[in-house]
């Protein structure tokens, strides 16, 4: 199978850049832009993709690639930042922009034989720079020009080095993906060879070779995520599959009962339960830090998953749904793109465990085992459910989780779905829960004064959950949400919609 790999540079469009080449069929990862030649090599690309970035080429720090990269033999395409750092290394001439260009501009077409073909004229581009390429390197020609960008498009077609200054991978660029697709398929000779069918296949494989005849051991939160983890491994290893199911407390109403009789009736997996809300709030006493919160849940799922392993007898490997986003936001490749949170099964791991940890799904995007889970014969309404974060309701209390507050976000967030439901609004969102705020506000009940806590709503759209944008939700229903929320639930007196993209925001609050 074919890889292309994206370079980062610290943008905050690599994830779509590597998304968008895998919806057109081609499996691309992203790497730290200061992998050493050697690794890269060894990973034998079809071709390299280097992302945008923040910095300049000419910054003290900017990130820097070594110029043997254009020695591997292999098709090169830089976006935004890495036009500008291509065409830095090859000898071109980089300057400050007179005029910085950040948003949309059109780009007229000079040349469609290679990069623009078949791209119309005039067509929108989603710029975001402050440098720009005076002179290109020698060998390139100028195939695309905005009126503020006379290098928007370049290209060494005998080289097979093209360089973009606008993001193809963001939607605001009406023709990026066309752009992509012939970059991949006309330029690079590629074929889409990457699709679910071959990844079942060739994972199933994959896990057989890792495992043998070994018992492993796998920790279902009651998402998509670990059940879809949980069927392929079963998948290749039948009977030597265990799953254990953990109430920690911190789940939705009624969330562990309804959970623990699908996966046992409809599912056929063998499946233990085990109580343990009590210990994981212990735990959490007196601790407010999410950081914090999410490395004592790591750890504490970790000790129970040993405990059960003694059980079975003779467990080494430790199955978990960590994903792609997972992984990007827990470990991000070295470099200028920052850390935003430790997952409880990626960066909340403690160290010290005994498992050898496998991960069938770390490769793919969320959108990607949605589409895996069709494969394997779910069911639409339970792939489709909303992602609930490891760490439960323990990320949705701003501050200490105790009882009482979990009891009041759990109310809170069950009034939500039920309405959110009612208005057939849930299969138009990626997320909707409630948050509970570590404030107090003044209101008045009954013709009497209560100082009670602030709840939050949190709606959004997103495809992958790497960007959100928040749900202009009908003004009717947020109404008939606050009301009852603020009846029905005893300790909240106040509630507030949170109109946060993500970025700048996340979409959990913690």
């Amino acid at each position: 199978m074919d890889k292309v790999y994206v370079l980062d540079f610290g943008s905050q469009y690599t994830q779509l850049i590597a998304r968008k080449v895998r919806e057109l069929g081609v499996f691309s990862e992203i790497l730290p832009y200061d992998i050493p030649i050697s690794r890269l090599r060894e990973k034998d690309p079809a071709a390299v993709l280097l992302s945008g970035g923040p910095q300049s080429v000419y910054g003290k720090n900017a990130p820097q690639i070594s110029k043997k990269i254009f020695d591997l033999g292999v098709p090169v395409l830089g976006i935004c930042y890495g036009l500008q750092l291509m065409s830095h290394i090859l000898g071109g001439n980089v300057v400050p922009s007179k005029r910085r260009e950040y948003g949309s501009a059109f780009l007229k077409v000079v040349n469609r034989k290679g990069l623009l073909s078949g791209i119309r004229d005039a067509g929108q581009v989603w710029m975001s720079h402050g440098d720009k390429v005076k002179e290109v390197p020698a060998g390139f020609v100028i195939t695309g020009t905005t009126r503020n960008c006379k290098t928007a498009v370049i290209e060494d077609r005998e080289r097979r080095f093209f360089g973009v200054q606008f993001h193809p991978e963001v939607i605001h660029t009406e023709q990026g993906k066309k752009v992509l697709a012939n970059f991949l398929f006309d330029l690079t000779g590629l074929k889409p060879t990457w699709n679910m069918g071959s990844f079942i296949e060739k994972k199933t494989r994959e896990i057989r070779n890792i495992v043998g005849r070994k018992k492993v051991l796998c920790g279902l939160s009651g998402g998509v995520d670990s059940l879809v983890t949980s069927l392929l491994i079963h998948r290749a290893i039948k009977n030597n599959l265990y799953c254990v199911f953990v109430d920690n407390g911190l789940l939705r109403k009624g969330q562990y009962q309804e959970l623990m009789d699908k996966l046992r009736k409809k599912f056929f997996l063998n499946v233990v339960g085990v109580d343990a809300a009590d210990r994981f709030l212990n735990r959490l006493k007196r601790v407010t830090s999410p950081e914090r919160k999410r490395k004592i849940i790591g750890e504490e799922f970790i000790r129970i998953f040993e405990e059960e392993s003694k059980k079975i007898g003779h467990v080494e490997l430790l199955a978990q749904g960590t994903i792609y986003p997972d992984v990007i936001e827990s470990n991000p490749v070295k470099g200028p793109s920052s850390k935003i949170k430790s997952h409880h099964n990626v960066g909340g791991l403690p160290e010290d465990f005994n498992f050898k940890i496998i991960e069938p799904l770390r490769e793919l995007f969320k959108d990607e085992v949605r589409r895996l889970a069709e494969e394997l014969g779910m069911e639409k309404d339970f792939i489709m459910q909303h992602p609930f974060p490891g760490p439960g309701l323990a990320v949705r209390i701003v501050g200490e989780v105790t009882n009482e507050r979990l009891r009041i976000i759990r109310d809170a967030d069950d009034i939500l779905l039920q309405e959110i439901r009612r208005a057939r609004v849930y299969n138009k969102l990626w997320q909707a829960f409630t948050v509970l705020l570590p404030v107090r506000s003044v209101g008045v009940m009954g013709d009497r004064r209560t100082y009670q806590k602030v709840c939050v709503l949190r709606l959004v759209q997103s495809v992958d959950g790497m960007t959100a944008g928040w749900y202009p939700a009908d003004t009717k229903l947020l109404s008939r949400i606050s009301n009852r929320i603020v009846n029905e639930v005893a300790g909240i007196n106040r509630v507030v919609y949170d109109i946060t993209t993500k970025p700048p925001g996340t979409i959990e609050w913690e």
